[in-house]
């Protein structure tokens, strides 16, 4: 099947938040890395504000609410507080993630199937409030199959470990693992659910999860704010951009 359309790029930039909180000053500001992704073409900014503010900070959900003119993706955890933050600056969008104090970053997918009912009740007032809400979940069909009976209108598949086994260069078993992101994707797609991907993603990796038809968003961070220091945070997103549009040419934009 051809692309559905041309393909978004959400940028990430907590760890531009991580960096000034190294050191507790002021800067880097992820406002200014915000709107220097949107000039640069990226389609939407997302932040994660954990439960431990490790990096994105409450002030910083203000000030990206209030600074950009694209949309926010704002990524959290399932929880009474998070969804209360969510309801009062009403973002374009929340993505649901797992979280663990202990981990250094996201590393799974939520267990949408094993806290079915919960994850509904917990949707439902964010929906009704006009949000789009994403499910961040691993590519296993039972979660995708609990991401359409609990009414999420979009998913996002964990390419985490397509990224690892690339890195590692266990090339067969990445590929295996993209073709499981393929299945997903189409699965998704077929149940009405706009599948969206990321999690690890570099110029290299990029491609042919890009490639897959049915995608129509990738959230790329850490990878960009790293090679933001030898290139710039403008022009390692103009690059991403273009490797993006490479692998899924004929649109019209």
């Amino acid at each position: 099947m051809k692309p559905l359309g041309r393909l978004r790029l959400g940028v990430n930039i907590d760890h531009v938040a991580t960096v000034r909180n190294a050191r507790g000053t002021g800067y880097p500001d992820p406002l200014r890395a915000a709107l220097l992704a949107e000039v640069a073409g990226a389609d939407g900014i997302t932040a994660h504000l954990r439960e431990d503010r490790r990096h994105i900070r409450d002030a910083d959900i203000d000030a990206l609410m209030a600074g950009i003119s694209i949309p926010l993706n704002f990524e959290c955890a399932a929880t009474t507080e998070m969804q209360a933050i969510a309801l009062r600056h009403r973002p374009h969008a929340v993505c649901l993630v797992p979280e663990r104090r202990e981990e250094r970053t996201t590393e799974g997918g939520l267990d949408v199937a094993g806290d079915e009912a919960r994850l509904a009740d917990h949707v439902a007032p964010l929906r009704e409030a006009g949000i789009r809400v994403s499910m961040f979940i691993a590519h296993d069909p039972r979660q995708i199959e609990a991401c359409a009976r609990i009414g999420a209108p979009v998913v996002e598949l964990h390419t985490g470990h397509y990224c690892d086994l690339h890195e590692e260069g266990r090339f067969e078993e990445r590929d295996a693992e993209l073709e499981k992101l393929r299945e997903g994707a189409a699965l998704a797609h077929s149940l009405g659910i706009e599948v969206h991907m990321g999690h690890g993603l570099t110029y290299e990796t990029v491609p042919p999860v890009a490639a897959i038809p049915q995608v129509m968003e990738l959230n790329i961070g850490h990878f960009l704010i790293g090679e933001s220091i030898f290139r710039g945070l403008s022009e390692a997103i103009e690059e991403m951009r273009r490797v993006m549009d490479a692998a899924r040419p004929g649109l019209d934009g």
